[in-house]
């Protein structure tokens, strides 16, 4: 798998490094901070909880889905970092920028990413017309793990697509 990683490295490390160095302004700082938030499983377990507790109708039914696509994605993307893992792009490349204390477990996929798609997907499921307005918040947690030089964008890719899937069967089951 390493060899993989490797080759998938010079492939996207171009763009890594230009989303990691390049975009690197104290705007960006406050808007990536904020969405990396939004993308933490405890954020995106509890704003399904209390969806699914309080909002009525079709958008409570969301939130219990987000809740459960939430907690079940995240069985794959630990199974995934203990079974294929991969170095952060920090630990790739030593000039990347990062927060005080950068994450040293795998990389392999994006559990932020995941948790942003998996919550977000049933909202936009139950009312499509929220998709120009959710789905840029789920890209731009995609985006933050990046610019703070956590993920690679095939980590996130990866993240996009468990957490969506795990919602999209998720709402075949509640």
């Amino acid at each position: 798998m390493s060899r993989f990683y490797r080759i998938l490295e010079q492939v996207e490390g171009p763009l890594f490094l230009h989303v990691n160095m390049r975009w690197n302004r104290e705007v960006l700082n406050r808007l990536f901070f904020l969405l990396t938030l939004m993308g933490g499983a405890t954020f995106c377990l509890g704003v399904s909880l209390a969806a699914g507790l309080f909002a009525p109708g079709a958008w409570g039914t969301a939130g219990w889905q987000a809740l459960a696509a939430v907690a079940f994605s995240h069985l794959p993307v630990a199974i995934a970092k203990r079974s294929a893992p991969r170095r952060r792009p920090h630990q790739v490349y030593p000039q990347a920028n990062t927060g005080k204390r950068p994450l040293q477990d795998p990389s392999f996929p994006s559990g932020h990413t995941t948790a942003a798609f998996a919550m977000l997907t049933p909202w936009m499921m139950a009312e499509p017309l929220l998709i120009p307005l959710l789905l840029p918040v789920a890209i731009g947690v995609a985006l933050s793990r990046i610019y703070f030089g956590l993920h690679f964008p095939s980590d996130t890719a990866a993240g996009a697509l468990l957490g969506s899937s795990t919602a999209l069967l998720v709402s075949l089951w509640i």
